[in-house]
């Protein structure tokens, strides 16, 4: 499977031939399998502190043992945990704490954490990842994403050539402009204020993911308004969080580097080992 590599200009420079899992199957399942278990990991739960009910500030705490200082026993009172707010000698004036039953005490029966981590196979994490690349070259997938895109004229995935990344910004968002055509009205994150009572609970504003751009390991670039990616940095949640079909754009080099992902990582561990000798 081939793929045009375009200049600066938008206009053909030359073929290249795509990785082998752009061909392959789709498998939408997995990614979602792949997608909740991770972000279950994520999740932040809600529990009590572990310090809860014990943060008071008084002279000393009060425990119902036999033959000790400061304890209750023999007094005539119940087995509550106690803070000693004042003492005069062996007279001591105390009230109940630490307890659900008392003031500023624990909650009984409080939430607790939960084990929430779900595991996940090595090769299902592996297709979960192509099939998340691999969606970044069909237009379908990107037109249900999408819904303010009518038609894609543009061959899928876009590759450009990596001398763009050496431009400046406005430079930069011209020239992606003349290549992307009628997908650059989505390639730019917007920002707006959201409607409704959500401004009012840390929601402010809603933002739009934009385009993302993936960079050869050997590449550097720094652009605001899109995300930017290298390889061996990109991730499932890059791809395809909320749904699968981002409109992500490949240099040339970063399309070399995912043809041999596994073998370059060989690579590398030699080179570790001969350091090491």
């Amino acid at each position: 499977m081939k793929a045009e590599i375009l200049d600066i200009q938008g206009k053909k420079k030359a073929d290249i031939e795509l990785p082998i899992f752009f061909g392959r199957t789709i498998r939408k399942d997995i990614v979602k399998k792949f997608l909740d278990a991770k972000r279950r990991i994520l999740m932040q739960q809600y529990r009590i502190g572990k310090d809860a009910g014990m943060k008071y500030s008084a002279s000393g705490k009060l425990k119902h043992r036999r033959h000790k200082w400061k304890s209750t026993y023999g007094r005539g009172i119940s087995r509550v945990p106690r803070k000693i707010m004042w003492r005069r000698g062996t007279q001591f004036f105390w009230i109940g704490a630490t307890v659900s039953g008392t003031r500023g005490g624990r909650k009984a029966h409080a939430p607790q954490l939960k084990n929430l981590k779900r595991k996940i196979n090595k090769k299902e994490a592996q297709i979960a990842f192509e099939s998340a690349l691999a969606a970044t070259g069909d237009k379908k997938y990107i037109l249900d994403k999408y819904s303010t895109i009518e038609k894609i004229e543009k061959n899928v995935p876009i590759i450009i050539d990596g001398k763009i990344l050496s431009l400046k910004t406005k430079e930069f968002y011209n020239k992606i402009e003349k290549i992307l055509g009628e997908l650059y009205q989505i390639a730019i994150k917007k920002k707006k204020v959201r409607a409704g009572r959500g401004k009012m609970r840390d929601r402010k504003y809603k933002k739009s993911a934009g385009m993302l751009l993936v960079i050869g390991d050997e590449e550097n670039a720094k652009i605001s308004g899109i995300d930017i990616r290298k390889v061996s940095d990109l991730t499932i949640f890059d791809l395809a969080e909320g749904g699968l079909g981002r409109l992500t754009v490949y240099t040339e080099q970063a399309i070399n580097n995912l043809k041999n992902p596994r073998k370059k990582m060989k690579e590398e561990k030699k080179e570790s080992k001969g350091e090491e000798k």
